[in-house]
């Protein structure tokens, strides 16, 4: 963390909020500001355009859709997105197709991630009036544990360092941003939990084989079917960590496909270009606490479950629903504020801790069978077997996929 000391903008400027990053929580956050019209100002190292088009997370839980509608940001989501109601594994050669809606009435969402941010930065910048800026550079934090934090940087257009003073610093920069990385060892404890093993992430410009999601357990490792869009389709292979995606050719990803999703009766897989092919070591972590004086950490920053369980994107959302609505609070002075700002770093790491709990629960069903452990294959298999034959743990395991249980 750097000092007041080293600021020397000839022409410092004075706002409540500054974000840090770009991605679902920071806009989200943002926007909830605006809304309450609240002057804030987002921080971006990348361009829009850029932003627009990485690819990321494509799942929503309806409870982030329905956050997402109370604060004025689903309308594009709820026009385009998908919604799916049950999910299939398949295992031991055969298809067994979980209903979810059917045990809990809500849906899953697919609506790709660009597509989200896309819709945040217009409503943000375009319809809200909100300040962003883009292609900035060289980010610090200053003097987070004070009461007067600041954050400074590079103008692309000048590459004159420039100050932003604030109340209050949101850090939804993600796991390698600056916000993370301003904090104290002695400050923080960051637990963190390594599967062992790799996905290959792979998209696919084919349409998917199924209307649902599609999770093999096999011997020869875990596959995964995400449809994205009628065109284009998500793909996991279980690999080694640090696997070299040049590995993997074409003709090898698609036989394994093939192979590890296999079943009775089954569509065959339609295979199409493969536009992206990048190893994601699985691992876990979290970082405790949220908050740091002024400093608030959401997202990726603060936290990161692996995409086991299609968590990540709904945990950044809930972060952002606390943190804008405590913010927009404090900020607009109403009684009792500062309970939400306080109780922020708790609340929602409760959440996280029980989606973190499940993927480490779902990772067994998942990779057990390849293993080589006849006990862990025996025990991931009794798992699997008894979703489909007890209507309690099934309504169980379908709180928690779709994030559910309790109701937070």
């Amino acid at each position: 963390m750097t000092t007041s000391s080293h600021l020397n903008s000839p022409s410092p400027q004075r706002v409540p909020v500054v974000i840090v990053g770009a991605g679902p929580a920071g806009l989200t956050v943002g926007n909830i500001l605006r809304a309450a019209g609240i002057d804030c100002v987002v921080l971006e190292c990348e361009t829009r355009a850029f932003i627009e088009q990485r690819p990321r997370a494509g799942v929503l839980e309806e409870w982030a859709v329905r956050g997402l509608e109370r604060r004025g940001l689903a309308a594009g989501l709820l026009a385009r997105a998908e919604r799916h109601t049950a999910c299939e594994f398949r295992f031991e050669g055969e298809r067994h197709r979980f209903p979810y809606t059917e045990l809990t009435g809500d849906h899953h969402f697919v609506y790709p991630q660009p597509l989200l941010v896309s819709d945040l930065v217009r409503e943000y910048a375009d319809v809200r009036g909100g300040d962003i800026r883009f292609a900035v550079g060289d980010v610090r934090l200053h003097d987070v544990h004070s009461d007067h934090p600041a954050v400074s940087y590079l103008c692309p257009d000048t590459g004159q360092r420039r100050v932003l003073h604030c109340a209050f610093l949101a850090g939804c920069d993600g796991a390698r941003g600056v916000s993370r990385a301003a904090l104290s060892a002695d400050r923080v404890r960051v637990a963190r939990h390594d599967y062992g093993l790799g996905w290959l992430a792979l998209l696919a410009e084919a349409p998917p084989s199924s209307d649902c999601v599609l999770f093999g357990m096999h011997p020869d490792g875990f596959a995964g079917q995400m449809p994205r869009s009628p065109q284009v389709t998500r793909y996991y292979l279980q690999c080694p960590p640090g696997d070299d995606p040049a590995n993997w050719p074409d003709d090898r990803v698609w036989e394994q496909l093939h192979r590890r999703l296999a079943a009775t009766d089954a569509a065959p897989l339609a295979e199409g270009t493969l536009i992206e092919k990048r190893v994601l070591d699985m691992h876990d972590y979290v970082v405790e606490p949220m908050r740091h004086g002024r400093l608030f950490l959401a997202g990726d920053a603060a936290h990161l479950v692996a995409p086991i369980a299609a968590k990540g994107m709904n945990l950044a959302l809930h972060d952002a629903f606390l943190l804008g609505d405590a913010l927009a609070a404090h900020c607009a002075g109403l009684p009792g504020a500062e309970a939400g700002l306080a109780g922020y770093s708790q609340a929602s790491l409760r959440r996280v801790w029980d989606y973190q709990e499940f993927s480490q629960w779902l990772s067994e069903v998942y990779h057990g069978a390849a293993t080589g452990d006849p006990f862990r294959a025996g025990t991931a298999l009794a798992r699997m077997r008894r979703l489909f034959t007890s209507p309690s743990a099934a309504a169980a395991f379908a709180e928690q996929y779709l994030g559910t249980a309790g109701r937070y």
